[in-house]
């Protein structure tokens, strides 16, 4: 029986989401998309969030749907790109699980990544995908308990990935 969350961090584009839904499944745990728990609570997209309310006070509730998940049974958890960059969200994923960054080469998120859907990207394009690579890379990997790289592919680590999880989760 496993006792803790896991947090996935990254980069918008590093694979967060779909390596989340596969080691949940392997792992037999509940898979939560931290930006889906929000757009379901809001009853709006993240997109419109930010539109409509601001950074500001999407950053707020990412912060209060991060306490709320407290009470949760032990999940894999996605969290949006900038989760990991507030002090108060890094304090409560350690108090709450594991945190483990999702690490994608730039090139490779720069190649596929669907710019539209990302709040923070849209305005800014591809120069402000690298811009925030460059600041938050080094912010990922300071906090994390375990780093995945996802340079290969997911299907590549996934059995690795999951059994460290598994081990660091009991």
């Amino acid at each position: 029986m496993y006792c803790q969350h896991v947090f996935l961090i990254g980069m918008p584009g590093s694979g967060k989401s779909s390596l989340g839904r596969r080691v949940a499944q392997r792992l037999h745990l509940p898979y939560i998309d931290l930006d889906q728990y929000i757009e379901s609570f809001e009853g709006m997209s993240v997109n419109e969030v930010f539109r409509q309310k601001g950074e500001a006070e999407f950053r707020k509730l990412e912060t209060e749907a991060l306490m709320s998940m407290c009470g949760f049974e032990p999940s894999v958890i996605s969290t949006g790109g900038g989760t990991a960059m507030r002090d108060e969200n890094v304090n409560l994923m350690r108090n709450m699980g594991v945190i483990v960054f999702i690490d994608r080469p730039l090139e490779q998120i720069l190649s596929d990544i669907k710019l539209d859907r990302r709040p923070m990207l849209q305005a800014g394009g591809k120069e402000k995908v690298v811009e925030l690579y460059n600041e938050r890379y080094p912010r990922y990997k300071s906090v994390a308990d375990y780093v995945f790289d996802n340079g290969q592919g997911f299907y590549n680590g996934m059995d690795q990935l999951s059994e460290l999880l598994g081990k660091a989760m009991q």
